[in-house]
């Protein structure tokens, strides 16, 4: 797919953990930022253009096995988690919680300091081989801000605690996919459209090595919500080729 001007990439982790069942890390979005605020979502974000550096074959093990197209979205959904949750997936190397760490995250998501100088001067070992595409989604022509937006998934890095940037994400919490949907069903949590879906479908496997067969077993597709007008009211659908069931409900744009 050729990105334009008004369609900007995008990429998302999923971090999961297995803990008696299945569980995600998601961050609440802050009620003052540009795109789904107050939200309850994935850690994510723009991918930048440093985020395809081809300086980056020099400090990630497997880059020339890694696609062309996804090089920049899973070095970016690496950088977003740990701006926004301070969590490194790969070797943490030198990397401890603390003062200098909320630093270097702040500064990172400034843009005044890059991803690629940090992971290089700690000798951090990053590894984006791990990550598995879980699914693509395409914002429809509707919504103002579109975006290509990339959801990877991973197993959770070990004796790393997640702790929120307060800028970007507000508050992390660790939770199994069913019980996300409840709280999005019952009304207590905003979780848009895309997130739901991939949370059934991490519902549905159960564990993380089902969720990553499952993932590798679908066809490459990207999913785009198509827009369905009935009378004075629009409505999201989904195909049902996408993989989620048959899908309909009310868009909330005005």
């Amino acid at each position: 797919m050729t990105m334009t001007d008004t369609i900007r990439p995008a990429s998302t982790l999923i971090l999961a953990r297995d803990r008696g069942g299945l569980e995600v890390l998601m961050v609440k979005r802050h009620h003052q930022i540009d795109f789904v605020a107050g939200a309850m979502v994935f850690p994510g974000g723009k991918v930048h253009d440093g985020d395809s550096d081809p300086a980056w074959a020099d400090l990630v093990p497997d880059w020339a096995s890694i696609p062309v197209l996804e090089r920049g979205p899973r070095i970016a959904a690496i950088r977003e988690c740990f701006e926004e949750c301070g969590l490194i997936v790969g070797d943490p190397g030198r990397v401890e919680p603390g003062p200098r760490t909320i630093a270097a995250r702040l500064a990172i998501d400034r843009r005044e300091l890059d991803f690629i100088d940090y992971v290089r001067a700690m000798e951090i070992r990053i590894d984006p081989a791990r990550l598995t595409l879980f699914a693509r989604w395409l914002t429809p022509p509707v919504v103002p801000k579109r975006f290509d937006t990339f959801f990877y998934l991973v197993s959770a890095p070990q004796d790393q605690d997640a702790l929120a940037d307060g800028r970007e994400a507000v508050e992390t919490e660790w939770i199994a996919p069913q019980a996300a949907l409840a709280l999005a069903a019952r009304g207590s949590r905003h979780i848009v459209l895309p997130t739901r879906m991939n949370l059934k479908h991490l519902a549905e496997a159960g564990t993380i090595d089902r969720a990553r067969a499952a993932a590798e077993a679908r066809p490459p597709r990207t999913v785009i919500p198509r827009i369905v007008t009935r009378g004075q009211n629009r409505f999201l659908q989904l195909d049902e080729e996408d993989g989620y069931g048959i899908v309909e409900e009310p868009l909330d744009l005005p």
